[in-house]
């Protein structure tokens, strides 16, 4: 390698004293060895740019090195980096997929991945799934890929037709030995198929594409996620696309035997509002506790730097499940208006932010990034995060499991399957991407499955039966696991058994979990509603009282003793047909692994 070729490389040595200047290059022979080198460069860099908070400026020659790196990597003849095929399954989320492909090609900008000499990008290809139902959103995402397309970035549209033509290949018979994987395929109703059946057929899809490209690797995306991420104090989206995903993933895969690698999320949390009303209520309790030793016309005071701490179930209610040691402590809002404002305003804004947690927001437990080394720190998983999981061709194999019961929790179940399967093959890294549940427009999803807007409430009844049967086969599959399955299969009263006694045992702890909801519901409507309280002497304030009082009616709603999902789960035919479908599917899945290897071999 000729060192004059690297001129921003020969100076940052120079200037950090990383390496000799002058002699780095005698050892580098190959792009590989090249691709070597940068890899313990960039481990240094970036541990000294996130040593204390994100050092701008480290930023800044960080990505002018990656582009300088992507430019020379272009020169050779032997680029031995694997090709991309990003792949976002949405179901009428076009504003939510514009932004994300929109944050993948400012992230290709800032850190260049096979960028060609017209701009375009030639490392990355993404694949957009669509399994919209409105006519006007399947136009709209087909049209945001030819736009993106036309921006350099090649971006292919894989609608319902294209879809079906895919299944067309496989025979009758085969269709419906994978019905449990695939679904129904009726033509005049293939839309809102279910996030694991879209993933499942997109699959096939992926095994014509494998062909096509040299070294692929396939990375599966969520259309409500970005690629960047949420800095604690820093809401600037530059600073935020600060980790370079494509150059880390292709290192993994290019110097580790593995199979497939998932990231997690920051931002808003990945899991249900089902799973996330009980410690909600303890921060909205202690938001208005504090306000009320306040004066409403006072300066805001909830702007004051406070770590909520690193635990990565913070959001969750039953974090104990998982795991994690169960936070009992309320987490302090953290006010994010800018201008200067009063206590007043902030109530005002924090009440109207209320009506986003139905959507999957959590005002005031989200993540944020917090650095390690990528390639040290990748460890064995467990956990497929299915909104950011990378693959090879081996991972194919591996296709989402029970997709037609439309379980939550499909993800973290096919982990428990590869981690027992794949051992030190299947691993977690630190690359999170942004996960933003609503729009700013209107503070709602643009789709969510299992929740339905009844005129001023939301209903989560849908995915909060979900979300319940989806912890259910999760921990039902965990004991399963634990004595040999799916290698040795129980007999199905033996997996029924097993899931009876999960079933009750979690059944126990929503029911406490929606006691514990009661009371806190009471006790911050008295808080609320206490004529001691300076909000309920002004008029201003009428309207975020009111905003309140909804969101306490749409809680009882949804956690209250008549609730919809409490319903559910209390029936006891709705559980013995659930728990009946999962040990059918439990009972079934060896065979469809069978299936399914003969169906990719026919595409």
């Amino acid at each position: 390698m000729d060192r004059h070729d690297f001129p921003v490389l020969t100076a940052f040595l120079e200037d950090h004293g990383i390496a000799d200047a002058t002699a780095w290059s005698d050892a580098i022979h190959t792009s590989e060895d090249l691709l070597d080198f940068y890899e313990q460069l960039f481990a240094t860099l970036e541990k000294r740019m996130w040593s204390d908070g994100l050092d701008r400026a480290l930023l800044k020659q960080y990505r002018r090195l990656m582009a300088e790196l992507d430019q020379q990597l272009q020169r050779l003849d032997n680029d031995t980096r694997h090709h991309f095929i990003v792949v976002i399954p949405v179901a009428d989320r076009p504003q939510h997929l514009s932004s994300c492909l929109e944050s993948l090609l400012q992230l290709c900008q800032f850190f260049p991945y096979g960028s060609k000499a017209d701009g375009s990008i030639g490392g990355i290809t993404v694949l957009v799934a669509d399994d919209s139902a409105e006519t006007h959103n399947r136009q709209q995402n087909e049209l945001i890929a030819k736009t993106f397309s036309a921006n350099g970035l090649e971006t292919l549209y894989f609608g319902q037709k294209a879809q079906l033509r895919t299944l067309d290949k496989l025979t009758n018979a085969k269709k419906d030995e994978l019905w449990d994987v695939l679904g129904d395929i009726d033509p005049d109703h293939f839309h809102h198929k279910g996030a694991s059946i879209m993933r499942n057929i997109t699959y096939i899809k992926l095994a014509e594409l494998a062909g096509e490209y040299e070294n692929p690797l396939f990375y599966f995306i969520d259309s409500d996620q970005e690629f960047r991420v949420a800095l604690e104090g820093n809401d600037n989206e530059e600073d935020g696309c600060a980790v370079n995903y494509f150059f880390h993933l292709d290192r993994i895969f290019s110097t580790r035997s593995v199979t497939m690698v998932t990231g997690k999320v920051v931002g808003d949390p990945p899991v249900s509002p089902a799973v996330m009303a009980s410690n909600f209520l303890d921060d909205v309790s202690a938001f208005l506790k504090e306000m009320a030793g306040y004066e409403g016309v006072q300066e805001c005071l909830f702007h004051e730097d406070e770590k909520q701490g690193r635990d990565g179930a913070i959001y969750h209610d039953m974090a104990d499940l998982f795991g994690f040691k169960q936070m009992e402590m309320s987490v302090r809002y953290r006010c994010p208006l800018e201008a200067a404002h009063t206590h007043e305003t902030c109530f005002q804004d924090f009440a109207d932010k209320l009506k986003r947690f139905f959507h999957g927001e959590h005002p005031t437990r989200k993540t944020f990034f917090e650095f390690s080394d990528v390639s040290s720190g990748a460890a064995p998983a467990r956990t497929v995060y299915t909104g950011n999981y990378v693959f090879d061709r081996n991972g194919l194999n591996y296709f989402i499991p029970f997709a037609t019961l439309g379980l939550r929790m499909a993800g973290p179940t096919l982990g428990r399957i590869l981690a027992s399967e794949l051992g030190d093959r299947f691993l977690t890294a630190n690359l999170p991407m942004l996960h933003k549940r609503t729009v700013d427009e209107t503070g709602e999803s643009e789709f969510r499955p299992g929740i339905i807007q009844e005129s001023s409430l939301t209903d989560l009844s849908g995915e909060f039966e979900r979300q319940y049967f989806g912890d259910v086969m999760l921990f039902g599959m965990e004991e399963l696991i634990s004595v040999g399955y799916p290698r040795c299969v129980p007999k199905q009263g033996e997996i029924l058994n097993t899931l009876q006694q999960t079933e009750s045992r979690l059944r126990q702890k929503y029911l406490d979990k929606q006691q514990q909801i009661q009371q806190k519901l009471e006790a911050l409507e008295m808080l609320l509603l206490d004529e001691s309280c300076w909000w309920n002497k002004s008029a201003v304030m009428r309207g975020a009282i009111k905003h309140m009082e909804h969101f306490i009616t749409n809680m009882r709603h949804n956690f209250g003793t008549q609730s919809r999902g409490m319903d559910c789960i209390q029936s006891t035919d709705h559980r013995q047909e659930r728990l009946s479908q999962m040990a059918a599917a439990i009972v079934a899945y060896g065979k469809e692994r069978s299936a399914w290897q003969q169906a990719l071999d026919c595409v």
